[in-house]
Parts: C-alpha cells; sequence; structure tokens
C-alpha cells in the first residue's frame, strides 16, 4: 500500500548550483532530483514560478502566469546550437554562491536574445510548429504579457502607470500601433516563455519519473506593476486613471506597531463574481500545467482582507473587508475537480479563515520554529499536528534552524526545545527535522539548509530587509552521499518513505 506519509525538500530553482549565475532548469537541476530520490524525498516544493519584478522577490511578479526567464538554461540552449560555450564567460566568472540579480540580468538577456534570433533563423520545421502550438495555447494571457513587457523596455522599465496616457489605458489604437512597431520584441518574450515552459515540462516529468511530485506556491495578491493589472484593470479597485484606491496588508500587531502596508492592489470581488471568478480558474489551471499542487500564500485572505485606503501611508487606518472564499473555492472545485491546495493559514488565524480551510479540506501549515514561544497548548508543538497539516521547520521567510537557534531564540526556549526532547546532544537542525518528520501531519517539508545544517548566512529571505533576499544558492558538492544517506534513515524511520512495510 502506497505510504500517505511524505518527506518533501524545500528548494526553489534559483538557488540550485551550476555555472551561470543563477540556478536554471538543466543538469544542476536534474541531479539535484536524482539526490533528492536517493535521500528518499518524493515532493519537491518550490516558491513562484514568475517573472520577478521589484526586488527580484518571486512574490512580486511581472505575471502570474508567466515563467521566469532567468530560469531557462543557457547550457541547454549551447548543447542544441543556439549559443556558443564560450559566449557565456563572462556570466561564468559570477559568483556561484549568491545571485547577483543586476549583472545575471545584464548579461543573461542579451545572450537570451542572441539565442532567439538564432532559433529564428535555424529552427526546424517541427520546432517552429511547436512553437506556434504555445503560442495558441497560452493566448489568453501570453500576448498581454508579451506586449506589456514589450512596452515596459520601450518605457525604460517605468511602472505601466507612467506609460503614456493611450498605452498606459490601452486605447485600442495605441495597442494596435504597439502590436504591430514592437512585434519582433512580442514574438521574442513569446520564445523566452517557450523555452521556459518546454525546460521545466521536461524536468518537471523527469521528477515524476523519480516518483516526485512538484508543490508550487500562489500568492494571493498580484504584484501592482505587472501584466495582470495592465491588462484587467477591471479585476482590481483601480480609479480612472488605473491608480489603486485601496491597497493590501496586514494590520498592526506584537511585531509591527504600524503595521505591514504591502502595496498590492486588491481585487475588485464584484467583478470576479460577474465574470463566474473565471480569471481565477485561468490562474488555477495554468498553476497546474506547471505543478502537481499549490500553495496558497495568505490563504487568511480568502476569509477577508484588510484594506487599506491608499492614501495611507501605513496600515493603521485599514480594515477588514470580507472576501467570497467559499463562492471562488466552489467555482474552481466545479470547473478542475478537486482542489489540490495548502493553505498558508499562519500568524493571527481567525475561526472564519480555520472554518473555509477545513470546508474544502486543504491541509495548513505547521511550523517548528513556532512551536516553542508558549507552553503545551502551542498549535506548533508535535503533539498537536493534525493529520491534514504540512509541517516544517522552518519556511523561506524563516531565519535557518541554526541561525534561528543562535540568533533568535532565547534561552527559554531553548529549554523548552531540550525538555521536549529530553536531550540537549543535538544539532537545532537535526531537533527540528526529527520532530518534523515525527508528526502525525501527512507531509513533513524541511527547507535545503536545514538539511544541509547552514547558518543564518543561508537564508533565503528577511521580510524586513529590502537587499540581500532570494539570493543564497547551493553548492554541487554539499549534495554529499552522507547527506543523502541521513536523511535516508530519518525518512524511513518516521514512516516517509515510498511504501509501508510490515
Amino acid at each position: 500500500m502506497t505510504n500517505k506519509r511524505i518527506a518533501g525538500l524545500l528548494l526553489h530553482p534559483t538557488s540550485l548550483p551550476g555555472r551561470n549565475g543563477i540556478g536554471e532548469l538543466g543538469a544542476m537541476a536534474w541531479q539535484t532530483l536524482d539526490w533528492m530520490a536517493q535521500a528518499g524525498f518524493r515532493l519537491w516544493q518550490v516558491l513562484p514560478l514568475s517573472p520577478t519584478g521589484y526586488g527580484d522577490s518571486p512574490y512580486s511578479a511581472l505575471s502570474a502566469f508567466a515563467g521566469n526567464p532567468l530560469l531557462i538554461s543557457l547550457d541547454l540552449l549551447v548543447e542544441q546550437g543556439w549559443l556558443e560555450e564560450n559566449e557565456l564567460t563572462e556570466l561564468r566568472s559570477l559568483s556561484p554562491e549568491r545571485v547577483d540579480y543586476g549583472r545575471v540580468i545584464a548579461l543573461k538577456f542579451p545572450l537570451l536574445r542572441k539565442a532567439g534570433e538564432r532559433w529564428n533563423d535555424g529552427a526546424s520545421d517541427n520546432e517552429r510548429e511547436a512553437f506556434h502550438i504555445f503560442i495558441e495555447e497560452k493566448k489568453s494571457w501570453l500576448d498581454d504579457h508579451a506586449l506589456y513587457i514589450s512596452l515596459k523596455s520601450r518605457f525604460q522599465g517605468r511602472s505601466w502607470i507612467l506609460w503614456d496616457e493611450p498605452f498606459r489605458d490601452r486605447h485600442p489604437e495605441a495597442i494596435a500601433q504597439s502590436q504591430k512597431q514592437l512585434k519582433s520584441d512580442t514574438h521574442h518574450e513569446q520564445w523566452l516563455q517557450f523555452q521556459f515552459f518546454q525546460q521545466w515540462k521536461k524536468l518537471h516529468e523527469y521528477a515524476h519519473q523519480l516518483g516526485i511530485q512538484v508543490l508550487g506556491d500562489m500568492p494571493l495578491f498580484v504584484a501592482y506593476d505587472s501584466s495582470d493589472v495592465w491588462a484587467s484593470r477591471d479585476l482590481f479597485h483601480l480609479d480612472k486613471a488605473g491608480n489603486p484606491t485601496v491597497v493590501a496588508g496586514v494590520p498592526p500587531d506584537y511585531f509591527s506597531k504600524t503595521g505591514q502596508r504591502w502595496g498590492n492592489p486588491l481585487y475588485h470581488w464584484e467583478n470576479h463574481r460577474a465574470n463566474q471568478f473565471s480569471w481565477w480558474i485561468a490562474r488555477t489551471r495554468a498553476m497546474l500545467d506547471l505543478v502537481d499542487s499549490i500553495r496558497i500564500d495568505h490563504f487568511r485572505g480568502f476569509a477577508a482582507c484588510w484594506e487599506i485606503p491608499s492614501a495611507e501611508p501605513t496600515a493603521e487606518n485599514g480594515e477588514w473587508v470580507k472576501s467570497p472564499g467559499e463562492e471562488l473555492f466552489n467555482a474552481i472545485e466545479a470547473a478542475i475537480g478537486h482542489l489540490p491546495f495548502v493553505a498558508e493559514d499562519l500568524g493571527i488565524i481567525t475561526p472564519d479563515v480555520t472554518q473555509l480551510r477545513k470546508k474544502f479540506g486543504l491541509p495548513g501549515m505547521r511550523v517548528m520554529q513556532f512551536a516553542f514561544a508558549s507552553g503545551a497548548d502551542n498549535p506548533f508543538l508535535p503533539h498537536n499536528h493534525e493529520q491534514d497539516s504540512v509541517v516544517y521547520s522552518g519556511t523561506h521567510d524563516n531565519n535557518t534552524s541554526l541561525g534561528w537557534w543562535y540568533e533568535e531564540a532565547d534561552e527559554g526556549i531553548r529549554n523548552r526545545v531540550r525538555s521536549y526532547l529530553g536531550t540537549d546532544q543535538l544539532p537545532a537542525n537535526d531537533a527540528l527535522i526529527r520532530m518534523a518528520f515525527a508528526s502525525v501531519a501527512e507531509t513533513a517539508v524541511i527547507p535545503l539548509q536545514d538539511v544541509l545544517g547552514l547558518g543564518s548566512e543561508a537564508r533565503m529571505n528577511r521580510p524586513a530587509a529590502e537587499r540581500g533576499n532570494w539570493s543564497w544558492r547551493v553548492q554541487q558538492h554539499q549534495f554529499s552521499r552522507e547527506k543523502a544517506d541521513w536523511m535516508r534513515f530519518l525518512i524511513e524511520m518516521f514512516g516517509r518513505a515510498l511504501c509501508n512495510e510490515g
């Protein structure tokens, strides 16, 4: 009988090893999947795969539908004859330890342009036919996205709200004119998406061959400066000029006296309802073309969103406004069937959020680093977990477990960890991994940094920091046989291997 208890690894593709300044979807990704299978992992969790915008954050994307061209493997393009090995020399001089996004963007996009031009001149009939089919299949979002990116380049990278009015407001004659004048640019953007989807599809299929499923990530909100908002302004609370009237965030709490003002435009739910939530259904289907299941970030926003007037400089003067979560999920379920979602239900969660999650049978999240800040009734402690949960040692927003132990956990927390375990002999990462694997939660996911026993230097994201996030990369030599054997031992010991035995 197949075992429902599984172990997963949290690792975003930008963090993969490789020679080209950023993790890519080529040989190193395939070899990483081999190591994961060897270690006994059956789930690979990634962050949003979308093209990144301001701050290089995958949670602030230029599109909710498109893939990130920076993940396209240049090595595969060399193998296919669209690039020469020596053309990658400067890119390969970049540090393999951290992503320097500014330099990677400056060097990689011209190479992708060169590869695209050569493909235009030399692609086979079969390749051209596949490209044509791809364009037709993705037409509902690809045409707008390709034009948006091309216009954004024409306007020196500025947000669409700062474009000349005819283009900002999508006047039909301006759109027709730009489609004609920027035909080469939009064609290239379509080709980039074609390459991303081709490479990801092959990698995803290989994961399946190894018995590994992929858990993707869907941010609740989209970025204001995105092709989604530019192309579908009626789906968001914007004024006639396109400026947000209200924006998203969270209210003041223990961690922030003024709350958090994220600035994302809020959904105009009445217009979504009038369209039978077709945009959400299309978004979900598009994601499920890439992954097997989806973690929904900020799930509580489907019960109610903190609505902040756009003129307010902080999140203090907002209000909770109900969201039609039940209607939305009913519509998606009617369109696609079973909802393969994981609800990110961290933070202050009200009963209506839990009720919504349970109504649709969605697993919630438990994080071991949060388990020891209070007493025995702490919901993150393993003895309080439920089967329909996904348990983590930490997430991409947390410090690594060793970094947390030495830099954030006070002596009271450390003593509670020691007492709970009955020992003080385990390193913090080992302790939290063991507790996560021992949990009754059917799925346990461990960030690679914790598997490797890395400190805060390997942290993926510091939510309060404006720079330096999303840049950590693993080195190939760190995927050792010793680490794989250790993880397989723990995965089997806690009943998370492929099959039940005995």
